[in-house]
Order: structure tokens, then C-alpha cells, then sequence
């Protein structure tokens, strides 16, 4: 079973940046589709960006331009850099395979990011 672990969460003021990441344990974490979603309060956890294993990407609409999805395989570690972060993006952040995988791993505690002035 693999286990999902992200990490780089925290308080950041609008504008601000942040660069999240996720380690997963596991040997075939390459051939794997990954994605980042959040959760707001009160709302669905919902899908933010992905990556395919070979490093093509796609993007929420309320994301484009400002946060960028990478993967290094090496690490078995996914990353999203937020940059102009607004309050609206204040949410705990998840990773996990994407909704149309064919797998999906338990998720892990996630990351609380928090964007306040």
C-alpha cells in the first residue's frame, strides 16, 4: 500500500508563495498519474492540478497562471508551486492519483495552507 505524505503548508500573506510537496512510498510511483486537490470548509475535496507520468499537465481554471505542477521521479515526490496565493486558496492540500485513475491510494494528512494578511 502506498503511503502519501505532503508537506510545505503554512501561513502566507496574498501574493504570496509556496511550494508544496508529496512523498510516496512505493517502487512504482513513476507509472502513476499524480494530482493535487484541496478542501475547502464546508466543501468537497476538489481536484487542482495533475500530472501524467510523463509530465504532462492540466489545470484547474481557478489555478491557471499562478501554480505550477512538477514530479521528480528520482524522489518519488510530487510538487506544487503556488505563487500569487489569494485568501480563496486557504485550504488543506492533498495529493493522490488522479479522478479518472484506476487507482487510488488512502489519503495522507495533508497540508494546511493559510493565506491571510
Amino acid at each position: 500500500q502506498v503511503q502519501l505524505v505532503e508537506s510545505g503548508g503554512g501561513l502566507v500573506q496574498p501574493g504570496g508563495s509556496l511550494r508544496l510537496s508529496c512523498v510516496a512510498s512505493g517502487s512504482r510511483f513513476s507509472v502513476y498519474s499524480m494530482g493535487w486537490y484541496r478542501l475547502l470548509p464546508g466543501k468537497s475535496r476538489e481536484l487542482v492540478a495533475s500530472i501524467s507520468s510523463g509530465g504532462a499537465t492540466n489545470y484547474a481554471d481557478f489555478v491557471k497562471g499562478r501554480f505550477t505542477i512538477s514530479r521528480a521521479n528520482a524522489k518519488n515526490t510530487v510538487y506544487l508551486q503556488m505563487n500569487s496565493l489569494k485568501p480563496e486558496d486557504t485550504a488543506v492540500y492533498y495529493c493522490n492519483t488522479p479522478p479518472a485513475a484506476s487507482v487510488r491510494w488512502a489519503w495522507g494528512q495533508g497540508t494546511q495552507v493559510t493565506v491571510s494578511s
